[in-house]
């Protein structure tokens, strides 16, 4: 039979000649190591994958998606103001480069006959401008220069364009979107409702896109970085008795803006106010919203009957409401009406 040794026992350390590592040093060697691990990793990522890391640190993430430069400032402006200023993590992505803008400055007319490439560079600069006005550094387009147009209004020719947006099929796009979900992991996204606000059909195309991403991110099956399962969607919403109150005040000014609409008649473009489940107070933000709309000299006239609604436009525009679509409304109990005020209430 083969034994094997008992190895020898370790020499016998005199009392008195221990080595001991002092408090101070442990921590400097532990510092050093830690540095030269976050040397390797810097090392290996890109700004990109840098800052999506550093996202993933914030316990507040928010994802917006918009079909075109400015739609984020009149619908969600004082949102991400308020929310990017509270220090959260705020990611817009625009479906649309919005070639088939109607440019309203007689300044700028010549965009209209300069092609849609010079169009869509000029709405680029604009976007830039109005996200440093709202303090919004994380904005993606959701496809390459030419990938996804504008798709104009509807009933017109550029919605045949074989690059409009409404024709791209939904997964196609979706997926492009799900990698974005995967990055940066928000537990609340923000879009359209079905209907796209007013039937633009980029505005239904970026509803449908950001539903089906939100379902695919969740899936197991679907490749590309890990699943992330979206806690909350809204759909931005008008509600309706704030628009009627609005008309009404306008026209008993003697001010004829949208002057096809009736105070009394259908709002199509509106929620009723039973559906509204969200407010977000962000008056404190509205000078923000009204420097991003500056930036918009192209779509935006801050003659619009819009600013008219109200008299202190502060009051109408600095409030933005929504619909909550998924997950679980939390009202808030100091809120009069008893909606939500805050759209990651019951985010853990």
């Amino acid at each position: 039979m083969t034994t094997v040794p008992p190895e020898p026992a370790p020499p016998a350390v005199e009392p008195g000649t221990e080595t001991i590592v002092a408090p101070a040093a442990a921590a400097s060697v532990e510092n050093a190591v830690l540095a030269e691990a976050a040397d390797v990793v810097e090392g290996a990522l890109d700004a990109r994958e840098e800052e999506a890391l550093e996202n993933l640190d914030n316990p507040r993430r928010l994802l917006l998606v918009h079909a075109h430069p400015d739609d984020e400032t009149t619908s969600t402006g004082v949102t991400m103001a308020r929310y990017a200023a509270s220090g959260a993590s705020i990611t817009l992505v625009t479906c649309t480069r919005g070639e088939e803008g109607e440019v309203v400055s007689p300044d700028l007319a010549h965009l209209t006959s300069a092609g849609d490439a010079a169009l869509a560079e000029h709405r680029m600069q604009e976007l830039a401008a109005a996200l440093e006005a709202l303090g919004v550094e994380d904005h993606r387009y959701l496809g390459d220069p030419g990938e996804y147009r504008d798709s104009g209004m509807a009933g017109t020719p550029s919605n045949e364009h074989p690059q409009a947006f409404c024709r791209t099929p939904v997964d196609e796009a979706a997926l492009r979107l799900v990698s974005v979900i995967r990055e940066v992991r928000p537990q609340v996204v923000v879009t359209y409702d079905p209907r796209g606000g007013y039937e633009h059909p980029d505005h239904i195309q970026a509803h449908r896109v950001a539903t089906r991403a939100v379902d695919l991110a969740a899936e197991d099956s679907v490749a590309g970085g890990e699943p992330w399962k979206v806690g909350k969607v809204y759909w931005s919403a008008l509600p309706e008795s704030l628009v009627r109150e609005g008309l009404r005040r306008m026209r008993a000014a003697g001010d004829e803006g949208f002057g096809e609409l009736d105070p009394d008649g259908e709002l199509p473009f509106t929620t009723p106010d039973a559906e509204i489940t969200t407010v977000v107070d962000g008056r404190d933000f509205f000078d923000a919203k009204l420097a991003a709309w500056r930036a918009y000299p192209s779509q935006v006239s801050l003659d619009t009957p819009f600013l008219r609604m109200a008299e202190d436009p502060r009051e109408f525009w600095g409030r933005e409401y929504y619909r909550l679509a998924r997950g679980r409304a939390v009202p808030d109990s100091d809120n009069p009406d008893g909606r939500e005020t805050d759209l990651f209430a019951g985010i853990a």
